[in-house]
């Protein structure tokens, strides 16, 4: 059968949650398709040793449904790859789910047929399918970004990025090892092969500001509490700007002295977590404020790493604490201090090439095992590039993007009828606890496409200035914040060559953006063209 109502792209947790509603709420004939041998998305692809979830696990998962809320257990903090994935087969279980996925099939094109009014996906299978509405449900972080490195074709070792890990687990024992990359996955990946390798030598582009994560097994009584305590935490994570549990306070750091204020820190930094930005209210807005933060973590850092040479490459920070997507870690400063661990500054000593049997630097001739790439994504705007979509009048998403991604909300693309996104380029997305952001991304789409169907409408889209004032809104709230202080981000497209220098997510928070889009499903999508 090739004819469906909606297909959604992706089997992650947006795709999961987006296949129920589509099929289970609206009666729509829906099919999710999936480019690996099994659901999960991220946490399916993200296999590499230390893999690890930065939201609290009772925070990190779907409130939706109370049953599955309440029966399901975490053990820990932070729960790592393989407890999410299980937890996310499980849900997929209670779903019913798995019958209408397609799995092991690549989207290749999906072009929009004008006379049909149906979109046309094709896969790497030589399968041809037909719908009225396509979801995108690719994730934000799912195009691994492998930089262009000269000699990488003739290396005669074995590479892998972090977020394409092979399910097979890779024998790192007593082996020479690079890792390229120090952002959210070289954090948490150097602390675990360090403990088995030969040598590790760690290339860094840019040293991160990690807070300790502090992960423990959670105590009986905190379980039967967020348990109890459903309802409550459901209603918290919609009222956080980044749908946490945890909320900025209106204390300042002025408001106290030094003293005072680094006991502040001390207490958060023992705790650990995300939460550490929220001390104060104004780390994150204000730049003054945030140089108490930044110089607090640096002094920690300086304190951990006992090679001062080592402590100063690692501190050499070009950006604001925040300012960069904050990062946590077990041990990450403490990896070190150990004899087979080695820190390459690329700033002073860059790569020139790799060669047949590893990596030459300005400076040093090195000799590898194996090469690890934590080099990060082509974040937001990537997955949906490789999609190779058509819009209207043969328009390509890469030419209507050639500048800046244009979308309205982060969720429809002017010139793409019937084409919806979970968390896309101009969504909170990356800024969030992202099930969050997914959860009402996913409800809003449902009810739109509610809407459509109750209304026997053929078809909605987006307008160019709807679009342009969008952008607009993100730009002034992106120069008014601390993000446009970090010299290179991925936030702003800065790790990929070529690619538009903006900021790429929604930074007003989530409450405000759920208002925004709350108000134009309450106007029944007046801002939009319906026919």
């Amino acid at each position: 059968m090739t004819n469906f109502d909606s297909i959604i792209i992706g089997a992650g947790i947006s795709g999961l949650y987006q296949l129920h509603k589509c099929r289970d709420e609206l009666n729509l004939k829906t099919l999710a398709i999936e480019e690996g041998t099994d659901i999960g998305g991220t946490w399916y692809w993200n296999r590499y040793p230390g893999a690890r979830c930065d939201s609290e696990s009772h925070t990190y998962g779907y409130t939706f449904s109370k049953k599955i809320y309440k029966n399901w257990t975490w053990k820990e903090k932070f729960p790592n790859q393989a407890t999410i994935l299980k937890y996310l087969k499980y849900v997929e279980k209670k779903l019913n789910l798995r019958k209408d996925i397609l799995f092991n099939n690549k989207i290749i094109s999906a072009k929009y047929l004008e006379r049909k009014n149906l979109w046309q996906v094709k896969t790497n299978k030589n399968k041809v399918l037909f719908c009225k509405y396509l979801i995108c449900a690719v994730g934000s972080l799912s195009a691994a970004n492998i930089p262009k490195l000269r000699g990488l074709n003739k290396y005669e070792g074995k590479y892998y990025h972090t977020g394409r890990w092979p399910k097979k687990s890779v024998n790192l024992k007593d082996q020479v090892v690079a890792q390229i990359g120090t952002g959210s996955s070289g954090i948490q990946v150097a602390p675990e092969i360090a403990k088995v390798v030969k040598k590790l030598v760690i290339f860094q582009r840019t040293p991160n500001y990690s807070i300790p994560a502090r992960n423990k097994k959670l105590t009986k009584e905190f379980i039967i509490n967020f348990k109890k305590d459903y309802e409550k935490i459901k209603k918290l994570l919609k009222k956080t700007p980044g749908g946490h549990t945890f909320s900025f306070p209106n204390r300042s750091v002025f408001d106290f002295n030094n003293m005072e204020r680094n006991k502040i820190y001390e207490k958060a930094w023992i705790k650990g977590s995300l939460a550490f930005r929220a001390c104060f209210g104004d780390i994150t807005k204000n730049i003054k404020a945030n140089k108490t933060a930044s110089n607090f973590i640096e002094k920690k850092i300086l304190k951990i790493v006992k090679d001062k040479k080592v402590a100063k490459i690692l501190t050499n920070f070009d950006h604001p604490f925040t300012s960069k997507r904050p990062t946590l870690n077990t041990n990450y400063y403490e990896t070190f201090n150990k004899k087979n661990v080695q820190l390459v500054d690329l700033k002073s000593n860059p790569i020139i090439k790799i060669t047949k049997k590893g990596i030459k630097t300005k400076k040093n001739n090195f000799i590898f095992d194996k090469i690890i790439f934590a080099t990060g994504y082509d974040a937001l705007t990537g997955p949906l590039l490789s999609l190779k979509l058509v819009g209207k009048n043969q328009t390509k998403l890469k030419d209507l993007w050639s500048k800046k991604p244009k979308t309205y909300l982060g969720i429809m693309i002017p010139k793409f009828p019937n084409l919806f996104i979970v968390q896309g380029p101009g969504s909170p997305s990356v800024l969030t606890n992202v099930p969050v952001q997914i959860e009402q991304h996913v409800e809003w789409i449902t009810n739109c496409l509610r809407f459509l169907e109750s209304k026997k409408k053929k078809s909605i889209e987006t307008s160019l200035s709807s679009a342009k004032k969008w952008s607009s809104e993100i730009k002034k709230l992106a120069d008014a914040s601390l993000f446009m202080k970090a010299k290179s981000s991925w936030y702003k497209g800065d790790n990929i060559p070529g690619k538009p220098k903006v900021f790429i997510p929604y930074p007003g928070g989530l409450p405000r953006y759920r208002n925004i889009c709350n108000k134009v499903e309450i106007n029944q999508y007046k801002e939009f063209l319906i026919k």
